[in-house]
């Protein structure tokens, strides 16, 4: 099986999954504890409760408070952090090679024993509703959002990772400790370790410092969304106006996702892509053009963005709509797959020399369920890419009665309606 080669995989009796991938040339290890909990995992009433669990972990534990973890890492001369996305949660640490016990014990420390204080429920509630306000206020970053839930209004996916205010205000210690003791389990839990490190021994930190068990991972209803043709225009007085088009994709086990990687690469992955050129470089009507591509269990989005003078709207929209409906009607050239497929082994092969990036991608993929190929298997699936393959993704994607366009601005929805 691909994969076996380059990472260990060790289930110990609570249901916590070891993984490790030894990179013997470096002298850091990056570690990170993943949950398989999200923003689509969250009933309406508890909507952002992942993200807030998330702070919550950093306040201190039955064993050490906020201070001595930030205090201890420090030490360590560690970077630690933590995210919240959609299908997952992760806890990580980098640091050298002889503290990675250390750094095992404090993140499991974290993971378990939580205080969930009343009072520091109530103090990161405010740090998180500023964190809400600032996002709202940011439109070239809530513009994503607002995409995501008109592409799919009544689906779990749909959800914003932040939460809403209203909910946010009114959780709970109660909602936060029952939610935590659900999806906080080991059977749904990876401690996924990359760099200088021997899997034995990682095995037997987590055996002496994990010691949680019982609970049964929670499955998840993977029912496919369906999509509708959409405009959605909010009316804000900015200096730009923030546009973001785009459908539905493919899920995330889908063969043809390094084909979508491809066409995601052509249309707007980097500095020679079809809308950097068109809408930047020729025209000069955006600092910021790109697109984007996201993957899920039972389905995916593909988007592209631009960030434009009120003015210029209709214009931009227009040339993000020619560049997609060209890529649907067979235009992507063979000069443009090359380029794109070199591009992205490139990026593959430069990130995969981080231990950060090596970690992320054992636990990212384990969690979701998905397939783990070595580095060689990958360049082979990316080479094996065709022109033909490529056209007929973007036919079967860019379809108009499927295309959602979203927009942020200082104008009335009548304005654009004759572009949907």
């Amino acid at each position: 099986m691909p994969g076996e080669t380059f990472f260990k995989k060790t289930i110990l009796p609570s249901g916590l999954r070891v993984m490790t991938e030894h990179m013997p040339q470096v002298r850091s290890v990056a570690l990170g504890y993943w949950l398989g909990v999200g923003s689509r995992d969250e009933d309406d009433d508890v909507g952002g409760m992942s993200h807030f669990i998330e702070h919550l972990l950093f306040k201190g534990t039955k064993n050490r408070s906020s201070r001595e973890i930030s205090e201890a890492f420090d030490t360590l001369g560690a970077e630690f952090n933590a995210f919240t996305a959609k299908e997952y949660t992760c806890y990580y640490t980098r640091l050298i090679d002889q503290h990675v016990e250390t750094g095992i014990e404090i993140l499991s420390d974290m993971i378990q024993n939580p205080l969930f204080a009343t009072d520091d429920i109530q103090s990161e509630r405010k740090v998180v509703l500023e964190e809400i306000n600032l996002h709202e206020d940011s439109p070239d970053e809530r513009i994503h959002d607002l995409f995501m839930e008109a592409l799919w209004p009544t689906h779990a996916l749909g959800k914003p990772i932040l939460g809403h205010a209203e909910t946010v205000d009114s959780f709970t210690a109660e909602d936060v400790l029952g939610y935590y003791r659900q999806e906080y389990i080991p059977k749904n839990m990876i401690l996924a370790v990359a760099g200088n490190v021997d899997h034995d021994m990682i095995v037997e930190f987590a055996q002496k410092h994990f010691t949680s068990s019982g609970g049964d991972r929670v499955g998840r209803k993977h029912i496919a969304p369906h999509v509708e043709k959409k405009l959605d225009v909010y009316t804000k007085k900015t200096e730009q106006a923030h546009i973001c088009l785009g459908t539905e994709a493919i899920p995330a086990n889908d063969n043809r996702r390094y084909t979508l990687s491809i066409l995601d690469n052509i249309l707007g992955g980097g500095m020679s892509s079809r809308l950097f050129q068109e809408i930047r470089e020729k025209r000069g009507l955006a600092y910021s053009t790109y697109s984007y591509h996201s993957l899920y269990a039972e389905t995916g989005m593909v988007a592209a963005y631009a960030g434009t003078a009120p003015d210029n709207t209709e214009q931009v929209i227009k040339l993000v709509q020619e560049q997609i409906e060209g890529l649907a009607n067979g235009s992507a050239t063979d000069e443009e797959i090359y380029r794109a497929k070199e591009s992205i082994k490139g990026h593959l092969v430069l990130g995969l020399e981080s231990t950060g990036r090596r970690m992320t991608r054992l636990g990212k993929l384990e969690i979701t369920d998905s397939e783990i190929l070595s580095l060689d298997a990958l360049v082979e699936k990316i080479d094996a890419v065709t022109r033909a393959g490529v056209t007929e993704l973007a036919q079967e994607l860019f379809k108009p009665e499927k295309m959602v366009l979203t927009v942020i601005g200082p104008f009335e929805l009548e304005k654009l309606a004759h572009l949907a």
